[in-house]
């Protein structure tokens, strides 16, 4: 393996893999320099740094602990790393501008100075103070809704607009960032999130008429975008590239034309500058193609050809004259070796179509959505590594595609990757034959509890006896220093085992106290054994391996790690029943166990391409429901299976919908079919688009659902105003866990009453939006204090008016 660190870049010296496969070194030093005239482009790059460098600067920065320059250094470091990186290895097409403080549509948002009334911007450039409120709201105000990227678990701000906003040129950082990195001696493409796609993901501001179209803005953002064009190509840009991802989706011809119209307003402004339009994440809808490639302007097309296979046949049905295509065949998504053999092929096919000078090899998508460095797992099993490609090796491999397709093939790296795709397929700890049977046999029932929703709530009611607008939290408390400490000591073997287990139960302790003081209905035992709610799991199941620092953005400066399904799974001994036992023991209320549920495990790793991923997913749901059964024996009457990912992996596109959710509502099914009627099962779901799939929800047969709601303007109680009757228990989130703001108890009392306008008493539950592990005690205990008692106001304004 050759390293390539950058030690110049106080105050932190990034290093990183040129190559992970090949063995011999100097065949691959001398490759990464003639391969520099190669033509191949990455679509953006990870922004947290190897080690999450700007986690840790924003978190500080945020607590008060550095100033606007500490942040502005580690982050200027970071991109010059990643662009000196790309340029090392060859690259000709360096992305600029995907690097952000938060949020790349939040950027965008920015820059077109689309802010929201309530946090008094006067105008100007927005600094950090206007930027961060919107993205986590302050003492005063909430912070702006935040969803889901599209099908990833990485989370945008979505903009608030109006008929009467006034859109200006209010952030330089396209143009700085560009100019930062010439300073550089490197020329890079800048990268705007597209007007249209902007639009798209935006939604009316609160107020505005719900049918208020978004798309009749187009002509107002446009002139910004105008000036942002211009300043580019005053510095020196000669490309521009455009993300607009909504291409990929089921799109009427008035949004198609919204596109065609855009562009030739751009026209003009876009003369001199080489223009590339870059969609991912599915295949282009024939009608979104045919628009896509008639737009004015345009010199270049990216597409996913890893997610977009069918894409291939459009390409091949016609592709404009003299037009570049950026072929997205490395895949940003996952972390598995890409097969060299393969994508090489469907170059050269391209190539036959498009002419031989206008194939860019490029990544499916940005990189953002993977692991940073393999160079990084040095406990990684040497096997399991062999077959991985994080987003370090990924650039080379981009570039070992495009030396090839040149005629300059590194036969030494080809052969690597090969015998690496070889080992992975042949290896026994891939497949276990019980486990295929297990998952096999499931096939021909639905998997559903043999007593309806109402009997076993009626059932469970009279076993638990809770009172009307029952309390509760999601599931983790915060996660304070001391713990990850003590955390990493064991881990690392500093500490033993029996004194972790002794620190463990004092925070459960703390934890049950607490929540018995502020008078909580159902407890939790707070987590405070669990790093992440997926590696937790994943670690104790077969056919998962595990990184030090393969994390990846999930929001903000929040990061997760993502566990590596290789092989079958299975449950080799109980999970979790020891810690939810002995929570249990230390008090009489209900003590819910706590199980991240088999969608979301899925969702939330990188999930082994060599079969179908609701195979994998089946295999992980009777994982899940071992452990079920397992709590139930132990006297655990509320068993809580989070289904968070659930609606984050359905699929782009309507026709695609109804497979999905048939297998993933089954799986969730699968879990708990064994239960008796008196054991309650909660699962939750947070910060998402739910409307759409509300009836699937229904179908999970879950007897309490718990449901983000509050971030996103409550949006979720509109299908209950529209009609749908929901007869299982039910908790949309009343305050947002993701902002610092404490929210007071008369604000959430006017919450529930919303709520009890569109649903019945009997099924309403009161609880926060989400988890509380990335809050601190300061703040979670005040807002718990307030959720409480608003409940109280509520319930005895119920027995008034009776």
């Amino acid at each position: 393996m050759s390293i390539v660190c950058l030690r110049s870049l106080a105050p932190f010296a990034f290093c990183f893999s040129t190559i992970s496969l090949s063995a011999n070194r100097r065949s691959f030093l001398a490759f990464t320099v003639r391969a520099r005239a190669m033509a191949s482009h990455i679509v953006g790059y990870p922004r947290m740094g190897p080690k999450r460098e700007l986690k840790f600067a924003l978190e500080s920065f945020w607590d008060g602990k550095s100033s606007t320059e500490d942040l502005q250094k580690v982050a200027a470091d970071l991109r010059s790393s990643i662009w000196k990186q790309m340029a090392a290895a060859g690259t000709k097409y360096i992305p600029s501008n995907t690097f952000s403080y938060y949020d790349q549509v939040l950027d965008t948002t920015a820059m077109l100075g689309a802010v929201p009334p309530r946090y008094n911007w006067n105008g100007g450039e927005i600094g950090f103070d206007v930027y961060f409120s919107m993205a986590r709201g302050n003492a005063s105000v909430p912070a702006m809704e935040m969803t889901k990227w599209f099908d990833t678990n990485y989370h945008f701000i979505v903009a608030e607009l109006g008929p009467d906003i006034k859109f200006s040129y209010a952030s330089h950082k396209a143009v700085d960032e560009y100019k930062e990195a010439k300073a550089l001696g490197i020329d890079t493409v800048p990268v705007l999130v597209g007007p249209v796609s902007y639009l798209l993901l935006s939604k009316p501001a609160k107020g505005v008429e719900k049918s208020f179209s978004v798309l009749s803005l187009i002509d107002k953002i446009l002139p910004v975008y105008k000036e942002v064009v211009a300043e580019l190509k005053a510095a020196g840009a000669t490309w521009i590239q455009f993300d607009e991802p909504t291409l990929v989706k089921d799109l009427d011809a008035h949004q198609l034309q919204a596109f065609t119209h855009a562009y030739a307003e751009l026209e003009s402004s876009l003369t001199g500058l080489n223009v590339l339009i870059e969609t991912y994440f599915a295949d282009v809808p024939a009608e979104a193609y045919k628009t896509l490639t008639s737009l004015k302007s345009v010199t270049a097309y990216g597409f996913d050809l890893v997610r977009g296979t069918k894409t291939l046949d459009l390409i091949k049905g016609g592709f404009p004259s003299g037009k570049y295509l950026f072929a997205g065949v490395v895949d940003g998504r996952n972390i598995w070796a890409n097969n060299l053999a393969s994508s090489l092929s469907t170059l050269h096919a391209l190539e036959g179509i498009v002419g031989k000078d206008k194939v860019v090899v490029s990544t499916s998508c940005s990189l953002l959505h993977t692991a940073v460095d393999l160079v990084n797992e040095i406990k990684l099993d040497q096997e399991i590594k062999s077959w991985l490609a994080f987003a370090a090796q990924k650039v080379v491999e981009v570039n070992a595609l495009a030396k090839a397709l040149s005629g300059q093939k590194d036969e030494v790296f080809f052969s690597s990757n090969a015998a690496a795709l070889a080992s992975r397929k042949s290896s026994p700890r891939v497949t276990n034959e019980a486990v295929q049977k297990a998952a096999a046999a499931l096939k021909g029932s639905d998997h559903r509890r043999a007593t309806n929703v109402s009997a076993r709530l009626d059932a469970q009611q009279k076993k638990l006896n809770l009172p009307i607008l029952p309390t509760t939290t999601i599931g983790s408390f915060p996660q304070t220093a001391d713990l990850r400490r003590v955390r990493r000591e064991f881990k690392a073997n500093k500490i033993s085992e029996e004194e972790y287990v002794k620190f463990i139960t004092q925070e459960i302790d703390n934890v049950v106290k607490l929540q018995e003081e502020l008078d909580i209905d159902v407890l939790v035992h707070g987590e405070p054994e669990r790093n992440d709610m997926v590696e937790y799991f994943g670690e104790q199941l077969s056919g998962f391996a595990f990184t030090a620092n393969g994390w990846v953005q999930s929001y903000g400066s929040r990061c997760v790690k993502p566990p590596i399904i290789y092989g079958d799974v299975s449950r080799p001994k109980p999970m979790t029943v020891f810690w939810s036992s002995l929570a249990q023991s230390l008090t009489k209320q209900p003590m819910k166990g706590m199980l991240t549920g088999p969608v979301t495990i899925l969702n939330w790793s990188f999930v082994r391409d060599d079969q179908p991923r609701h195979e994998t997913c089946y295999q992980i749901a009777l994982a899940i429901k071992d452990e079920v059964e397992d709590l139930e024996k132990a006297g655990i009457t509320v068993i809580q299976i989070d289904e968070a990912a659930l609606r984050e992996g359905l699929p782009l596109r309507k026709s695609e919908e109804a497979f999905y959710l048939n297998w993933a509502v089954h799986s969730f099914r699968i879990t708990n079919v064994g239960v008796k009627d008196t054991t309650q099962i909660h699962t939750h779901m947070c910060y998402s688009n739910f409307n759409d799939i509300i009836h699937s929800i229904i179908d999970m047969d879950a007897d309490v659902i718990t449901i983000e709601n509050s971030r996103s303007d409550e949006k979720l109680l509109s299908v209950f105003r529209e009609g749908v009757k929901y007869g299982a228990g039910i908790g949309p989130g009343v305050y947002d866990i993701h902002s610092p703001r404490i929210p007071p108890t008369e604000e959430i009392a006017d919450r529930i009453n919303k709520m009890l306008a569109v649903l019945e008493s009997n099924i309403l539950w009161v609880n926060p939006d989400c988890g509380l592990k990335t809050r601190k005690y300061a703040e979670v205990k005040p807002a718990l204090t307030n959720m409480v008692a608003a409940a109280k106001v509520i319930r005895n304004q119920l027995a008034s008016a009776k």
